[in-house]
C-alpha cells in the first residue's frame, strides 16, 4: 500500500516565521499608537493660534481684575461662553491706548460693524454636547478647563478635553468643584494642600446633593 505525501508550496515556509515577527510586533504597535494617542499633538494641549488683536488675558484678567464674565457674560446661562463683540472691548479702549497700532484691526471692526475673526482656541467635537452654564453654576471654575489664563499672556489650550479627562472629573468631583460664587476667581485655592481643597469641594457636593452623570446621554445627544 503506497504512502500519501502531502507537499506545500515552498512560500508556505514563510508561515511561521511571519506569525512570530507579528506576534512580537504587536505589543511595539499598540504602545506607539497610545503613546501617540496621548501624545499633545493628538490631543491639542499647548494649541496657541496666532489672534487677529493680541489680546493678553494676563493684563486684563490678571493685573487689572477683569471678571471673566465681563467678556463672556453669557456663560452663567448659556451652554456657549460668549466671545466679547468690538463694542465690549472699546467700552474701554476708545479712551485707552486710542492711537495703538496694535489695535488697528479692533477699531476698523467698530468703525466699519465687521466683527473680528478671534480663532477659536478650546473646542469640543460636533458629536459631544458641553453646557458652561451647567458647569459654572454649580461650582466649577474656568480654571479646571482652562487653566490660569489670567497668568496667560496668550492663551493656550491648558487641557485634552478628551472623553477620559472630562468622566475623571465626574468620577471625582471633590477636587473641581467649590462655591459658585467663587468660580471666576481663578488664584482661590491654589494655597491649599490637596486634602484641604478636596475637603471644601466634598463639602461643597455634599450641601447641594450634587451627583454628576456619568450617562452616555449626558455628552453624546
Amino acid at each position: 500500500m503506497g504512502r500519501f505525501h502531502y507537499v506545500f508550496p515552498r512560500w508556505s515556509n514563510l508561515f511561521l516565521p511571519t506569525v512570530i515577527v507579528v506576534a512580537m510586533s504587536a505589543p511595539l504597535y499598540v504602545a506607539f499608537m497610545v503613546a501617540w494617542g496621548f501624545s499633545p499633538k493628538t490631543t491639542d494641549v499647548g494649541y496657541m493660534p496666532t489672534q487677529p488683536v493680541p489680546f493678553s488675558h494676563k493684563v486684563h484678567a490678571g493685573e487689572l481684575g477683569i471678571d471673566c464674565r465681563y467678556c463672556h457674560n453669557t456663560v452663567e446661562y448659556a451652554a456657549a461662553a460668549a466671545i466679547p463683540p468690538t463694542s465690549t472691548c472699546m467700552n474701554c479702549h476708545t479712551q485707552i491706548h486710542p492711537e495703538s497700532e496694535l489695535l488697528k484691526p479692533l477699531f476698523e471692526s467698530y468703525t466699519t460693524g465687521m466683527p473680528m475673526e478671534w480663532v477659536r482656541v478650546h473646542d469640543s467635537p460636533d458629536y459631544s454636547y458641553f453646557n458652561h452654564s451647567a458647569h459654572v453654576t454649580r461650582g466649577v471654575s474656568c480654571v479646571e478647563c482652562h487653566g490660569r489664563v489670567d497668568t496667560m499672556e496668550v492663551v493656550y489650550q491648558h487641557e485634552t478635553l478628551s472623553m477620559g479627562w472630562c468622566l475623571s472629573c465626574h468620577r471625582d468631583p471633590a477636587p473641581h468643584v467649590r462655591n459658585p460664587d467663587l468660580v471666576t476667581q481663578l488664584e482661590w485655592g491654589w494655597d491649599m494642600g490637596a486634602a484641604e481643597r478636596i475637603a471644601e469641594g466634598a463639602k461643597w457636593l455634599d450641601a447641594n446633593h450634587l451627583q454628576p452623570s456619568q450617562d452616555c446621554s449626558t455628552c453624546h445627544r
